[in-house]
């Protein structure tokens, strides 16, 4: 079915590419197995799929295929990896660092984990978003077990210096957790390169399916130890039991191999709408760009167009095409976005606020066209 406005929230989340679902269809009837069966020709088929998927997730990200666990999303992820990384080190009254700008999956899971006991550090952002990697190494403490930091935010793009975060992890003997689910099938991401120890991903936003996600645990230098969160069966190394959901994994390892050869082909076209698209309405209607205009994901704009009105705005402009006010995992909630307001903005910029992303099914027109939709809406609210 084709849309009945333009789509600009590749961020929230993806359209399924047409191969993905081609390779997942056989897995939902004729090769219904479960993976964990493997005493009958069922489960080895479903099992043969599964680390075949593992395989082509690994050369996405420069890891072994052993040191991907499937999860249902990466918010399941990155709980795995701060929960599972707490209890590990329950007996030492452990400390996390994190920032202002991350996720809630990363921020919420630390409030609750303080409340056990667990004490953790929130640092602020720049103007720009970025963080302050001298502030970053001078908050790690005798007892700090891991730091948190995202390799690119959902809402402003803007990409942190993730190999730097992770020398100062290694110099200080010190996790490093990363939340890459906006980078991973955008940008280049290596674990290896980046000495990243844990990393949480999510298939749809990379042209897959909902539902499934991978968490990366090392497994040499360090080897990383997790206590598991859901227990049962003892499935994916005894980390995450539960059958596994074979179709989705299946899809979510098509959607890799299509990103590793699409990669620096998606990055351009995308980019020059994306700076097409910015600098008009920047022009045009006196809009600001939030966030770093240089360490920035391809496809992500957000716009403050100052205006009065902010909320009833975006409510008229969300009815002309798919935009986005803040991550789509909060929108649920009234307040305004917690990145923006820690970047300083006040509450009038950040309710007048937009996040578009554009993504690989992106046209020139579409972007044309809502320009001038935009703009014609601008005009209505100022």
């Amino acid at each position: 079915m084709k849309p009945l406005i333009p789509y600009f929230d590749y961020n929230a989340t993806t359209p399924m590419n047409a191969e993905v679902l081609e390779a997942m269809l056989p897995f939902f009837s004729d090769h219904f197995g479960n993976a964990a069966s493997t005493l009958h020709e069922y489960g080895k088929q479903a099992a043969y799929a599964v680390n075949s998927a593992r395989a082509s997730i690994a050369r996405l990200i420069n890891c072994t295929p052993e040191e991907i666990i499937f999860t249902s999303g990466a918010t399941e992820s990155l709980n795995l990896a701060l929960r599972g990384l707490a209890e590990t080190y329950s007996n030492k009254t452990p400390h996390i660092i994190t920032v202002a700008t991350e996720h809630k999956a990363v921020l919420d899971t630390c409030h609750s984990l303080s409340k056990t006991g667990i004490r953790y550090t929130v640092l602020p952002v720049n103007k720009d978003g970025s963080l302050d990697l001298q502030l970053l190494e001078d908050a790690i403490e005798p007892s700090t077990i891991a730091i948190a930091v995202m390799y690119a935010n959902n809402e402003t793009g803007l990409i942190h210096p993730v190999s730097a975060v992770g020398k100062i992890a290694k110099k200080h003997n010190v996790l490093f957790i990363c939340d890459a689910t906006q980078a991973v099938g955008k940008i280049s991401v290596d674990v290896l390169r980046d000495d990243i120890d844990c990393m949480a991903f999510s298939a749809h936003k990379l042209y897959g399916p909902k539902g499934c996600g991978a968490l990366y645990v090392r497994r040499k230098n360090p080897r990383v130890k997790l206590v598991e969160q859901i227990t049962g069966g003892g499935h994916e190394r005894n980390l995450r039991s539960g059958t596994l959901n074979v179709p989705g994994i299946v899809g979510f390892g098509k959607a890799a191999e299509l990103s590793t050869k699409q990669l620096s082909t998606d990055d351009n076209a995308i980019l020059q709408l994306r700076n097409l698209f910015e600098s008009e309405l920047c022009r045009q209607t006196g809009a600001t760009v939030n966030g770093s205009s240089l360490h920035r994901l391809p496809n992500t704009s957000n716009l403050c167009f100052h205006l009065p009105n902010g909320i009833s705005f975006i409510n008229d402009l969300s009815k002309l095409m798919a935009v986005s006010s803040g991550s789509a995992c909060t929108t649920a909630k009234p307040e305004g976005s917690h990145v923006l307001k820690a970047m300083g903005l006040g509450d009038a910029d950040i309710k007048s606020s937009v996040r578009f992303s554009f993504g690989r099914l992106t046209t020139k027109s579409e972007v044309v066209n809502a320009i001038d939709m935009i703009c014609e809406t601008v005009k209505k609210h100022r």
